[in-house]
């Protein structure tokens, strides 16, 4: 039996060799995998180049097994006997258990499941690899594939209980933006985990913001079922060998207009974000197609988040004059969508109000030593554990039976007594208690809204799906995404929720999100990233929004820049500052323009002209590579002026980098 700590490792080199001859040794498309008998990967070796990928100086476990707290390598592989099927068994000798690993030859890759983990009781989690290769010239964090100029070699989760990376920590949750692939000093390491949440568990939770949070037990949710597929390919057939994955594993295959989203034309398009009422649909479609963008997308329509009922002020006719408003945008050739947090629960709504659900995600809990009447304003608790976090405290609220209460202390000595108690907040009912209650410290954020645990977060995701189906509502960003993590099952709540949603949609649905997720990958549509509210055009989250553009290039993922804010005072010069941009980088972008500033701005008709211009002449590519790199230089100026359909006159004015103006003619190079 070998543990390691997983960063480390040449100074295992020296017990790396197999015991014996036995091997098992897989090809599947342009990949030759091979298993030596101690259960280490000892060959990722094309078929294409020759050449195996698999670094030698640090070790490859075929599966880690996590028990204990401790990081185990296999002690050996043997084959074990299931029919027709190719299985390998894992064993780690030292706790008493083993893994079946059934691999399987697909047409252009390997498959790898778990089929058995026993005893389960020894299995906290398990991580498939690490998986260390030589490729280190571009490296897909997110998606888990690493490639050179020859050759693509990949891994990709199959399923939502496996989750990219290497068990970060014991929530299984990253800050992030991807650990399926990690950059390293020989080239590269690719791993992928899942946890055994199959038995009640312990997180600090929200990134280590929430200590110690109980988690309850997922019956049946073990890591038996986990699966990988592993491939390699010639670098430019690898989209496709990613879609035909997708397609023969069951994974999320979303579509628009009846395309895979990756091969799209609306792939990375632009769109327009507004707040506007249900008197106003027709002057915001008519202002969204003169700007030449795909979608309206309105920011903030509900009036509770969790049941998603309309704001009756912004929409007096509630759901049905959203179904006409979608019925407008649709004739008008345009898609409309509506901005949420993905699981957040506002205070108003009835999962909250006037009877909390039990369902409400607590940080922890404690007991009532003694009875409270409903007027007392001081209550004794067994414990202040989660009643004492300061920092991430924002609504201050415990949940007791029906009840909802905000307090605003609690002794630091015994006896631990909430103090400064608001009974029945938030529209509940002020009640008696009887010693021995259980006090729940509800799971909170600084938008001072509740959250949902793992069972209430899926039933509030077929409400945001029903929403959608009866609306028609197709696009929608997972803004907030990380509040699954109040649910305490990690990253792994995260996919169930976008999932949950996206699978009970019934027509196509255009999505974004504010984090990224290597199983997400196979369900969003853009991810679109930068925020406006901090400054102009040129200033607001600017080089952060530039930085982005490589996380894309490396993860085949759609170029945005993120949200800009066009105001009643935006010039003509800082709106082409920011669309070349979008044109040098071929990035999409959301133009945030409220229905008072663009009736506001006596510029408003002449930017929207501008944005259909640039983004047309974008989308046809227009620019060549050399005018692209001019383009993206923030020091640089820039006019496009429509000659006719097809051809426009591009003017870079002189400059600190350009000497004297420069008139080029582009024409579209795409229909």
């Amino acid at each position: 039996m070998r543990s390691f700590n997983l960063a480390a490792s040449f100074a295992l080199l020296a017990g790396m060799a197999a015991a014996g001859d036995a091997q098992a040794t897989f090809v599947g498309g342009a990949l030759r995998f091979t298993v030596d008998a101690r259960g280490d990967v000892g060959e990722l070796r094309s078929t294409v180049t020759g050449r195996d990928y698999r670094h030698p100086g640090a070790p490859a476990p075929l599966v880690t097994l996590v028990s204990g707290g401790e990081r185990l390598a296999p002690a050996r592989m043997t084959r074990v006997s299931r029919g027709t099927r190719q299985v390998l068994r894992l064993s780690y000798p030292t706790v008493g258990a083993h893994i079946d690993v059934e691999a399987r030859i697909r047409r252009g890759y390997l498959t790898f499941r778990i089929v058995e983990a026993t005893p389960a009781a020894k299995i906290d989690a398990i991580i498939w690899g690490p998986y260390p290769t030589t490729i280190g010239h571009t490296v897909g964090e997110i998606i888990g594939v690493v490639r050179d100029t020859q050759v693509a070699l990949g891994l990709q989760v199959l399923n939502l209980k496996t989750l990219g990376g290497a068990l970060p920590n014991s929530e299984g949750s990253t800050w992030e933006r991807g650990i399926a692939a990690k950059p390293m000093p020989w080239g590269s390491q690719l791993n992928a985990y899942a946890i055994n949440r199959d038995r009640e568990r312990r997180v600090d939770a929200w990134g280590g913001n929430y200590p110690n949070m109980p988690v309850p037990q997922l019956p049946g949710e073990t890591v038996v079922g986990s699966a990988i597929a592993f491939f390699s390919c010639p670098e430019p057939a690898t989209l496709d060998l990613l879609e035909r994955i997708a397609l023969a594993e069951g994974l999320p295959h979303q579509k628009l207009r009846g395309v895979w989203f990756q091969k799209s034309p609306l792939y990375g398009r632009s769109y327009l974000i507004s707040s506007f009422g249900e008197t106003e649909v027709d002057e915001m479609i008519g202002y969204t197609k003169r700007a030449g963008l795909f979608s309206l997308y309105h920011e903030g329509p509900f009036l509770t988040w969790g049941h998603f009922a309309l704001d009756p002020a912004q929409w007096p006719g509630e759901r049905r004059a959203m179904q006409g408003a979608v019925a407008k945008a649709r004739v008008a050739g345009l898609h409309f969508g509506v901005h949420t947090l993905t699981n957040f629960l506002t205070t108003n709504d009835p999962y909250v109000t006037p009877v909390p659900d039990d369902r409400l995600s607590l940080t922890g809990s404690s007991t009532l030593v003694r009875a409270a009447d409903a007027r007392q304003t001081e209550i004794e608790v067994a414990s202040p554990e989660y009643f004492a976090n300061d920092k991430h405290d924002n609504l201050r609220t415990v949940k007791i039976g029906k009840e909802l209460v905000r307090c605003t202390a609690v002794t630091t000595a015994p006896p631990y007594v909430l103090q400064g108690c608001e009974r029945g907040a938030f529209g509940t009912v002020a009640s008696p208690h009887a010693a021995g209650t259980s006090v729940g410290k509800l799971f909170d954020h600084p938008y001072k809204v509740f959250f949902p645990n793992f069972e209430l977060q899926r039933e509030v995701a077929r409400q945001l799906a029903d929403f959608l189906n009866e609306t028609g509502v197709d696009h929608i960003d997972f803004d907030g995404y990380e509040g699954a993590l109040a649910s305490g099952q990690g990253d792994y709540a995260l996919g169930v929720f976008a999932n949950d949603v996206v699978s009970r949609v019934k027509h196509d649905l255009i999505n974004g999100t504010s984090i990224s997720k290597t199983f997400y990958w196979h369900i969003g549509s853009y991810y679109n990233w930068g925020e406006p509210w901090y400054g102009g055009f040129a200033e607001s989250m600017q080089q952060y929004r530039i930085d982005n553009q490589a996380l894309f290039d490396r993860n085949y993922m759609p170029h945005m820049l993120g949200w800009y804010l066009l105001t009643d005072s935006t010039t003509m010069d800082e709106m082409e500052w920011m669309l070349a941009r979008a044109a040098g980088y071929d990035a999409g972008f959301a133009m945030v323009a409220r229905p008072k500033a663009l009736r506001a701005n006596p510029r408003a008709g002449a930017l929207l002209d501008a944005i259909r211009e640039w983004e047309t002449a974008r989308v046809a590519r227009a620019f060549n590579p050399a005018q692209a790199q001019r383009l993206k230089d923030p020091k640089r100026a820039f006019h496009l002026e429509r000659l006719e359909t097809g051809v426009w006159r591009l003017h870079e004015a002189a400059s600190t980098v350009q000497a004297s103006p420069v008139v080029e003619t582009i024409r579209a190079r795409r229909q």
